[in-house]
C-alpha cells in the first residue's frame, strides 16, 4: 500500500497541465487514491489499480490530463477527452491524504475549462454505490443519466449538459 501520510499544511494546490515526466507521480497518487474503492468494492482488479506505467504514458496521446501540485508534490490530476461534442472525463484522482480540500472541485472546473468552448456536454462515471462520489459529482452539476449492474463494480454515468456561447459582434 502507497504510503497515505502527507503534510497537508502547506500551500494550496496549484493545478497545471501533466507532462510524460509526470507520468510515475501520477500513476502513484491515482493508486492511492482508487485503493480505498477498492477496499470499499472488494474488488482489486479495477482499472485504475490495474493500469501499468506504459499504459499511463499512452494515455498522453489520447487525453488532456492535469495535475494538482502542492509543495513540489502530485496531489492529484484528472484527464479528459472530447469525442462527438462530448468531453469524457475520467480518473479524477486525489491522493488521500489530501482529500476534502476542494482539490477535486478545482481539478474538475480546470479539465472543465479545457473543453468548454468546443463540447455540449461533460460526462463521466463512478461508482454505482460510491454515495461520497455521486455527491461530489452532483455539487459539481453533474446528475445521473444512466446505471449498469452489468460489471463486477456497478456504474453510474454522469453528465452536465451546457450551452455554447454565441460570440457577440463588437461595436465599432
Amino acid at each position: 500500500m502507497v504510503n497515505t501520510q502527507i503534510d497537508c499544511s502547506g500551500a494550496q494546490p496549484v493545478i497545471m497541465s501533466a507532462t510524460l515526466d509526470d507520468a510515475a507521480e501520477l500513476l502513484a497518487v491515482q493508486k492511492a487514491a482508487f485503493h480505498q474503492e477498492a477496499v470499499f468494492y472488494n474488488n482489486f482488479t479495477i482499472a485504475p489499480l490495474a493500469e501499468t506505467l506504459e499504459e499511463y504514458v499512452g494515455a498522453f496521446n489520447r487525453y488532456t490530463v492535469l495535475k494538482a501540485v502542492a509543495d513540489g508534490k502530485i496531489v492529484g490530476s484528472v484527464r479528459a477527452h472530447s469525442e462527438n461534442g462530448t468531453c469524457c472525463i475520467t480518473r479524477l484522482v486525489v491522493h488521500p491524504g489530501w482529500q476534502r480540500h476542494g482539490i477535486g472541485s478545482r481539478l474538475m472546473r480546470g479539465i472543465e475549462d479545457c473543453f468548454h468552448s468546443a463540447v455540449d456536454r461533460f460526462e463521466l462515471f463512478t461508482g454505482g454505490k460510491s454515495s461520497g462520489n455521486i455527491a461530489f459529482y452532483i455539487n459539481n452539476g453533474y446528475r445521473i443519466f444512466k446505471r449498469s449492474e452489468t460489471t463486477e463494480v456497478p456504474m453510474a454515468f454522469m453528465e452536465k449538459c451546457i450551452r455554447h456561447r454565441t460570440s457577440v459582434p463588437e461595436e465599432p
